[in-house]
């Protein structure tokens, strides 16, 4: 089964995926379909011995280009709808051990270049609203091959997280006719407290109202919608910055830190000059041996309770404080 049910009462859609529970679970390293193939060895998604950056279609797709026909017929109220669209798997690096923040800051903007086009080709795709460029890392987040990999969605709809942050900015210019994100990078850097790491053309800054432990956003310091916006120079001070960021991460704790890394860029179809393009990273350890839940509230009521100051975790990221153990 794979088909979209509308949710009236928080007005979004819900993927059902029933095939994904047959999904690869944590299989052995020497097993990983993620590897390159080597000559008479297990035979991996990759047919080649060795490569640099690889993306191909997700074997168990949440949406499904055709999709297939919708099982369950729906109601006035309870709408269905195909689960029409692409999932993809980006495969870093050919080796198993290690993360994004091992690659080079050439490497990562390699990637952030292969990014960009898929960004560009599956939006041009008719029924694609949003391509969502992702990863899942560490299995405090859920992921079940560890091989370093993100993903990417391409959307028939446009997910609930973009639909309100696109409202709220269209708000705050309509109020004040200046870009919502343009300002809250004003204030974090008049602050200075939050801030992680900058260059020249990017900002990385635990934000004032951080929901998770040492959640750090990315901000574009030009007003840009998406990565089709971006110049080379732009992509290099990225993949810099997003290299300081990592590497900060893995030094926080001693290890990889596990998170969710989300791209936050305008839709691919319509005019959204109000947004504004940025990244967020979502990490669960709130200590090296310490994890946040998203229990009763969060879950519950969808309202984030943190366990320290966003200008503490800041701090902390920086190198500032020595976190417990």
């Amino acid at each position: 089964m794979s088909e979209l049910r509308w949710n009236p009462q928080l007005k979004e859609w819900v993927i059902v995926a029933a095939h994904r529970q047959d999904r690869t679970h944590k299989p052995p390293a020497e097993f990983c379909p993620l590897c390159p193939t080597l000559p008479g060895a297990f035979p991996t998604e990759v047919p080649a011995e060795t490569y640099e950056i690889v993306v191909f279609e997700n074997k168990f797709p949440s949406l499904r280009q055709p999709p297939l026909p919708v099982e369950v017929e729906g109601s006035d109220l309870y709408q269905t709808a195909p689960a029409e669209g692409i999932c993809e798997v980006v495969l870093y690096s050919p080796r198993h051990d290690g993360s994004l923040a091992d690659e080079s800051v050439e490497h990562i903007c390699n990637l952030i270049e292969v990014w960009t086009d898929r960004y560009l080709e599956l939006g041009q795709q008719p029924n694609v609203q949003y391509v969502y460029i992702f990863e899942n890392k560490g299995e405090p987040i859920g992921v079940t091959l560890s091989h370093p990999h993100g993903q990417i969605y391409a959307f028939p709809f446009i997910p609930p997280t973009i639909e309100r942050e696109l409202q709220s900015a269209l708000e705050h210019k309509g109020s004040t006719g200046r870009c919502l994100y343009c300002d809250i990078l004003q204030e974090e850097k008049e602050d200075g407290v939050r801030i992680v790491a900058e260059n020249e053309l990017f900002m990385a800054f635990v934000p004032f109202f951080a929901r998770y432990p040492f959640e750090v956003h990315i901000y574009a310091k030009n007003h840009v919608g998406s990565l089709a916006e971006f110049s080379t120079e732009a992509k290099e001070s990225l993949a810099q910055l997003l290299k300081d960021v990592l590497v900060k991460y893995d030094q926080l704790f001693g290890f990889t830190l596990p998170y969710i890394m989300a791209l936050h860029q305008a839709p691919t179809k319509g005019d959204y000059p109000h947004y504004h393009f940025h990244i967020e990273f979502y990490p669960r350890h709130r200590a090296a041996n310490k994890l946040k839940y998203l229990a009763g509230v969060e879950s519950g009521m969808g309202t984030f309770i943190t366990d320290m100051s966003p200008e503490d975790q800041a701090a902390k990221l920086r190198g500032e404080h020595k976190e417990e153990q």
